[in-house]
Order: C-alpha cells, then sequence, then structure tokens
C-alpha cells in the first residue's frame, strides 16, 4: 500500500463445483513479505449492521497491536490510517474494499490506525492481533476528523460507538502526545526482524 508498513494479502482462490477454499493466513510467508514476524496472541470477530463506522483505532506503544483484518461475511470499506508522528506518511491513509467475495485481507503494522465502514448488513470482520488487549492501551481518533477527511461517501449519519463520536482529531491527538513515534515502531520493527524474520 502506499503506507509504509500495511499491506493488502491477496490469496490464491481454489474454485470448483463445490465451492472455493483459500489459505487465508500463513505466518512464515506474511512474515516474510511484511519483513519481520507476525505471530497470533488473539483473535477478535466484530459483527456490524450496514452503516456503521468503527475507528479509526490504534494501540499505545508498549505495546503496540499488529492486525491481520479479513471480511469473511458481507463488505466494508476498510481505511488505513498513519498514526506514527514523524512518519513521512503521518496522517496519510489507504483504503481497501474487504468482501466475501475477493478474500482479500489488510496487514497493518503497530503504529497504525484502522476504520470500517460496513456496507452490508451483518458484515463480520475478523482480526488476527499479535498481541492480547490490554485496558487503558487503545488509542481513538475521530473517523470523521475533517483535516482526514477520509472518503466514507456517507448518505446517512453512520451508526458509531459513544466513544468513536466524541474521539479528538488527528492533530488532537498528536498535540496530546499519545500516538507512537515512527522512530518507537521502527525500533520495534527491527527488533521483530531480527528475533523472527533476517
Amino acid at each position: 500500500m502506499k503506507i509504509p508498513d500495511a499491506f493488502r494479502v491477496i490469496p490464491e482462490r481454489h474454485s470448483d463445483r463445490r465451492g472455493h477454499f483459500y489459505e487465508a493466513f500463513r505466518a512464515r510467508e506474511l512474515s516474510e513479505a511484511v519483513g519481520h514476524s507476525f505471530s497470533v496472541a488473539q483473535v477478535n470477530c466484530s459483527v456490524s449492521r450496514r452503516n456503521t463506522l468503527r475507528g479509526v483505532h490504534g494501540t499505545v506503544m508498549p505495546p503496540g497491536t499488529a492486525k491481520l483484518a479479513t471480511c469473511v461475511r458481507g463488505a466494508v470499506l476498510d481505511v488505513v490510517v498513519d498514526l506514527r508522528t514523524g512518519s513521512p506518511t503521518f496522517g496519510a491513509y489507504d483504503v481497501t474494499e474487504l468482501d466475501e467475495a475477493t478474500d482479500v485481507s489488510v496487514y497493518l503494522a503497530d503504529g497504525l490506525g484502522h476504520a470500517f465502514l460496513t456496507l452490508t448488513e451483518d458484515a463480520c470482520v475478523f482480526y488476527l492481533c499479535s498481541a492480547e488487549y490490554q485496558p487503558g492501551t487503545m488509542i481513538e481518533v475521530n473517523p470523521l476528523d475533517p483535516a482526514l477527511d477520509l472518503p466514507w461517501n456517507l448518505s446517512e449519519p453512520p451508526l458509531m460507538s459513544d466513544k468513536d463520536r466524541v474521539a479528538p482529531t488527528l492533530a488532537e491527538a498528536a498535540a496530546a502526545g499519545y500516538l507512537p513515534s515512527y522512530k518507537q515502531c521502527q525500533a520495534l520493527y527491527r527488533q521483530l526482524r531480527v528475533a523472527g524474520v533476517g
């Protein structure tokens, strides 16, 4: 993707008269592609009504959390936002439509933010996470921040949690000092590279 350390994962689909099969995740291949190890510590499942807007969510460093997100039912407009202060792409975003028909996934390294808008009823997104959830470590940035100008193309007000609705803008979050730094994230990626993938 245009944001460093974010990747689209496009599996090879094998179809026949019964349906289709694909490998959604293979640790070694993903780790080689992203340049550092990715191990799964927690799996989350999000089921949402149409026009639900979730995010922008990230995790403070440490502990950080890398994610592999896949829409296994319905369709979502998935957005990755660079939350790393000092990054050459700080505040930039990348958009991918994830749906059950294409099997595409999105990988986000530690320090990147994630949001999505559900395009269908009963959309289901699975996340493979590199760390277990720790209360008090979540970062929320308002997905309707006018400065971010994320391309939701809303025709009606979205369904949002109260926490997301009142979340700070990216500038406010940066000024408060709770966003991860690009330098912190690069140091972690190097550590993971040494520990996992040459």
